[in-house]
């Protein structure tokens, strides 16, 4: 337990400026309230861990390419670091820090039409109607390298759409408007009374990290350091463990 109070301190200590808080949490903001941009896959639980936060979710690639166009976001939560990073270089973000994980599933509709029961029917079924994120998306990258690893990336060919994030991908397939698609499973397990879960296994599955970062630009930098060390609070790892999420 010290270790990883140590561990959490350093990270802490690498992601917040040397400007000191007084207090963790939304007593240290004051009257600010942080903008937060975030991963579309943190929807349900990040209002859990902060309530106050004004939130904007999406694809972590178009919120990276507006935060690079100057929109006015005070903390970035990217299902990637690839996004992250690329903004640490730019000079974008300060020091990014990874704060969860989270695997990937094959969802079908309840009714699972065309009765999948393997990621290897996915290319059995004549007619499957596939639906998966772009491949910028981070869960359209991680969808890619699963069917590159399974020697299936043929399958892409019957892609009726490519969303613009994983809350996309849910919805065509508990709508019934495709067969199956590739989701994290956090997303599976807050969809579960509309869509099964399909396993993927372990060999195919990638490394999928979150990383959280302030923005160079933010104008509400003690509410934004608040709000990460809210985040990585243990209180905050609660919420993240309880909604399917795992942390580093």
């Amino acid at each position: 337990m010290r270790r990883a109070a140590a561990a959490l301190a350093g990270l802490l200590c690498v992601a917040i400026s040397a400007t000191m808080l007084t207090a963790p949490g939304r007593a240290a903001r004051g009257d600010d309230t942080p903008v937060v941009f975030a991963a579309a896959s943190l929807t349900e639980v990040l209002p859990r861990i902060d309530a106050t936060a004004r939130y904007s979710f999406g694809g972590s690639n178009q919120l990276a390419q507006q935060i690079r166009q100057g929109a006015p976001a005070d903390v970035f939560l990217s299902a990637s670091p690839k996004y992250t990073q690329g903004l640490y270089r730019e000079g974008l973000v300060r020091k990014p820090v990874p704060f969860a994980t989270n695997t990937l599933v094959v969802i079908v509709p309840r009714s699972n039409p065309a009765g999948i029961r393997t990621i290897a029917d996915l290319a059995r079924r004549p007619g499957l109607r596939l639906v998966v994120a772009g491949p910028q998306v981070p869960v359209g990258l991680y969808t890619r390298k699963v069917l590159q690893r399974l020697g299936l990336l043929s399958i892409l060919r019957r892609a009726v759409s490519q969303e613009q994030d994983v809350k996309g991908v849910v919805a065509k397939v508990a709508l019934g408007e495709a067969d199956a698609g590739f989701v994290y499973a956090t997303d599976a397990r807050a969809a579960a009374s509309r869509v099964r879960t399909v396993a993927i296994p372990a060999r195919a599955q990638p490394r999928v990290l979150y990383e959280a970062a302030v923005v160079a630009g933010s104008r509400h930098v003690d509410a934004a350091q608040a709000f990460l060390i809210e985040l990585l609070s243990a209180a905050g790892r609660r919420e993240l463990r309880a909604s399917g999420f795992g942390v580093p």
